[in-house]
């Protein structure tokens, strides 16, 4: 969670004490999490180009662009896998890389699994990640996710890692960020999981300050649209997939308030077109409530868990366990893909003088089973979509994409799915020539 910064404006003096105080609030309740996974190992440094050594965390310099001085340190498993998948493991504030690598289990579960573990590591005196600034919710603008991205570019060549698997988690101000991450870069990050943290953009600042009062406090509120808007803002144009997420929250949290909880399903579940009534319900852990959205299985596009009676500091041993399973990273070797082998789209049109309707059946026509899918396709000059059935369609014109609905978002091999929408024309009424699904291109 962010803290306060020096950079403020001139204020009063009991202004001052107040933001004194809430940074020593803040310091006090984002201690590092209780779960030990491993005793700190001696730390290595790699220079630009070279590869890191195995089973050791080691620093990494050189790595990229990096507007505001992120330290990169990096944990390679001697079991690591060819094509390894990467996860980006973001601290809380207070904290460090080190520090998340020896409070989480992450690099024990790397080493079962073959994954590597990017902790990237804030140098600012508020050891908090930017998630407020303009230049961190935009795309390429600058600051932390600038070189977050530097980072996994850098892993990503340097041991040929799986670009379909880059996942991202952190905790408090690392969840934030998780957040930011997943918005800014939708073409970079397959899923994300975020512990106690809150929606991207809500804790935007435009003076400069790291903290924003109203959204710790639970009091930004808004509709489902305005929050996937925030997200989709930032990275203006894209009609890709876009990860999935899962948001671990307690009710009792005092330092994020729990608002923030059901503003981030909010948010998710728009920005990846599923319905908000859960799709499943269930406790897999006394006190817990897991739902899921838009499909029923482990890998739902969100998945929320909300912990009763829990504060701030929710994280504990075993979670980490339930993200790999999330991300589909809990076996060795190449986890689940989120793209069908094959697949197969016939569409057609029945236009009058100036509307249409388009009728679409989508196949699975490859070996592995689809949970969630998401068809791409370009409307023909002129034509704008004004209702539709069997998904949701945005935006209204040139290239669409139509995500499933809670009931059809299942396709066994060799299965099929129809839906359809009605569209106003200004002359040419012909069927889109060209579809992708999950953003593998289908045939016709």
């Amino acid at each position: 969670m962010p803290g306060n910064t020096a950079r403020r404006r001139p204020r009063s003096r009991l202004a001052l004490l107040l933001a004194a105080l809430v940074s020593l609030l803040a310091t006090t309740l984002l201690s590092a999490p209780g779960a030990v996974a491993r005793e700190p190992v001696e730390q290595g440094t790699v220079a630009k180009g070279a590869a890191a050594p195995t089973a050791a965390l080691t620093e990494v310099t050189g790595f990229g662009s990096n507007p505001s001085n992120l330290q990169m340190y990096l944990y390679v498993p001697d079991s690591v896998t060819a094509n390894p998948a990467v996860v980006v493991a973001v601290h809380y504030c207070t904290g460090s890389g080190p520090a998340m690598y020896s409070g989480t289990e992450y690099a024990s579960l790397a080493d079962q699994y073959g994954f590597i573990v990017v902790y990237p590591s804030v140098t600012r005196a508020s050891k908090c990640f930017d998630v407020s600034s303009p230049q961190a919710l935009t795309r390429g603008g600058g600051s932390d996710p600038v070189g977050i991205k530097s980072m996994v570019d850098w892993v990503t060549r340097t041991y040929s890692a799986d670009t379909d698997r880059i996942f991202a988690t952190g905790i408090s101000s690392g969840a934030m960020m998780t957040n930011v991450l997943l918005g800014d870069y939708p073409d970079v990050f397959a899923a994300g999981a975020a512990f106690a943290g809150v929606p991207f953009g809500c804790f935007a600042t435009t003076d400069g300050s790291e903290w924003n009062s109203a959204c710790s406090g639970g009091t930004v509120i808004r509709t489902p649209q305005e929050w996937g808007n925030q997200v989709r803002n930032a990275y203006p144009g894209y009609t890709g997939p876009r990860p999935r997420m899962q948001v671990w929250h307690g009710t009792e949290d005092d330092v994020l308030r729990y608002p923030n909880f059901g503003e981030e399903i909010k948010q998710w579940t728009n920005v990846l077109g599923v319905s908000q009534t859960p799709a499943a319900t269930d406790s897999p852990q006394s006190g817990w409530t897991r739902t899921r959205y838009g499909a029923t299985g482990d890998q739902a596009p969100v998945e929320a868990i909300s912990l009763q009676g829990v504060g701030h500091n929710l994280y504990a041993w075993g979670m980490a366990a339930r993200v790999l399973t999330f991300f589909g990273l809990d076996s060795s070797g190449p986890g689940p893909q989120p793209q069908p082998g094959a697949c197969e789209v016939t569409a057609t049109t029945s236009a009058w003088s100036t509307g249409l309707t388009g009728s679409v059946t989508i196949t699975n026509t490859g070996t592995s089973r689809i949970e969630g899918w998401r068809l791409g396709f370009t409307l023909p000059s002129g034509q704008s979509i004004t209702n539709g059935w069997g998904a949701a369609y945005a935006p209204a014109s040139g290239a669409v994409t139509a995500t499933n609905a809670t009931y059809n978002g299942t396709l066994a091999p060799n299965a099929s799915v129809s839906i359809g929408y009605q569209a106003s024309h200004t002359g040419n009424s012909s069927a889109p020539a060209a579809f992708t699904l999950n953003g593998t291109a289908c045939g016709s």
